[in-house]
């Protein structure tokens, strides 16, 4: 079998799992190859072959098999030039291999990040302030000038923005999406997304054709901060999805870096509690340049988804897979959290319950006891 042939089967199986399945998909690799499993899922005896545990996907899988064209989808595939890359190949991004939930395989159009050069990601508000605007206008093309790459999530404000003026330096950039790559998200970056496209790159861990869900962003903040060297926050309100990249980012022992704001100012407090808290605080390009190079001479070497649809639970599981995010909630929290955002109860028997089965299926886990939080 080519490894081209292999790689349909994979993608088969990359859309046909669903949401939060690296740990599924490495086990699975225990019983053969790609196309095994789906001679099996087709036989109808996968079920039989995986812990009990894995029932529901192995189910999942069967049921995905049907009238599912593999070499046709994965031809249409490349010929939309978009590429898939599994942990287990030379080509997956050496930073993000170390990582421990690293995902399975990436969905990349244009090029991935070259491992051999410094990374860096660049993330703020999206309403960001003319002072937000400006420095990351000033990061983003000096960091590119020296050859630092530059990776975030194509989002408006800071992120986009940052990305842009990399671009225009003659720098390279990477857009990590939350959806698929072939999904320009937001609209209003059409420009910057065509330009990743033929200068840098854009990279998903999610199939081509799955859309933007508010869930699927939390777990591509890893990929984001998995990427690089060091995260640098331009600007970032005191409660943000940024500082979602930050936590992921601590966890995997990169250096966080937080440029200083006013003390009144909203969307300076973000930074400002970052670098009380331990970040490095950064004024300018230069002194962020001299310590992301500081080194580098010395190591420079460095529903079932089929057709277009992602499994995402329905009824209570979908709606508190909502809630969830990385950061552990308690029960009682995800309970008033559930009354607030959907206006109706729901008791601690049935969230337990419910909760538990998201943590069986993959899409959850439960840390110190009853906290629970989305697993990427």
């Amino acid at each position: 079998m080519t490894e081209e042939t292999e790689k349909a089967y994979i993608h088969w199986l990359c859309q046909a799992a669903g949401m939060g399945s690296g740990s599924f998909l490495r086990q699975l690799e225990q019983a053969g190859t790609a196309r095994d499993v789906y001679d099996m899922a087709k036989r109808g005896i996968l079920e039989e072959k995986l812990h009990i545990r894995y029932k529901h996907r192995a189910q999942r899988l069967q049921a995905a098999v049907k009238d599912y064209d593999v070499m046709g989808k994965y031809k249409d595939m490349r010929d939309r030039g978009i590429c898939l890359v599994t942990c287990r190949e030379t080509d997956y991004p050496e930073k993000l291999a170390a990582v421990q939930d690293a995902p399975y395989a990436l969905y990349y159009a244009g090029r991935l990040p070259d491992h051999r050069k410094r990374s860096i990601a660049l993330i703020g508000a999206r309403s960001c302030s003319e002072y937000g605007r400006y420095m990351a206008k000033e990061f983003g093309a000096a960091l590119a000038r020296a050859g630092v790459q530059i990776v975030s999530g194509m989002a408006r404000g800071i992120d986009g923005i940052g990305q842009m003026a990399a671009l225009g330096a003659g720098g390279y950039s990477l857009g990590v999406f939350g959806c698929g790559v072939d999904i320009c998200y937001p609209s209003g970056n059409r420009e910057l997304y065509e330009r990743l496209l033929a200068e840098g790159g854009v990279c998903s861990e999610y199939p081509p054709g799955v859309g933007p869900r508010a869930v699927l962003f939390p777990p591509r903040n890893r990929i984001i901060s998995g990427l690089c060297d060091g995260v640098l926050v331009i600007e970032s309100k005191e409660k943000s999805g940024t500082l979602i990249t930050v936590d992921m980012a601590l966890e995997q022992g990169r250096e966080v870096y937080a440029l200083p704001g006013r003390a009144t100012d909203a969307l300076s407090a973000g930074c400002n509690r970052l670098i009380r808290q331990g970040a490095q605080l950064v004024m300018s390009p230069q002194e962020l340049l001299e310590e992301l190079l500081a080194d580098f001479n010395a190591c420079p070497d460095r529903k079932v988804y089929c057709q277009q649809t992602l499994f995402i639970p329905e009824g209570v599981q979908g709606e508190l897979l909502q809630l969830l995010d990385f950061q552990p909630k308690s029960m009682e929290t995800l309970q008033e959290a559930y009354v607030s955002t959907y206006g109706k109860s729901v008791t601690v028997p049935a969230l337990c319950h419910e909760l538990l089965q998201l943590c069986v299926d993959g899409y959850a886990g439960c840390s110190n006891g009853n906290y629970y939080l989305i697993k990427g």
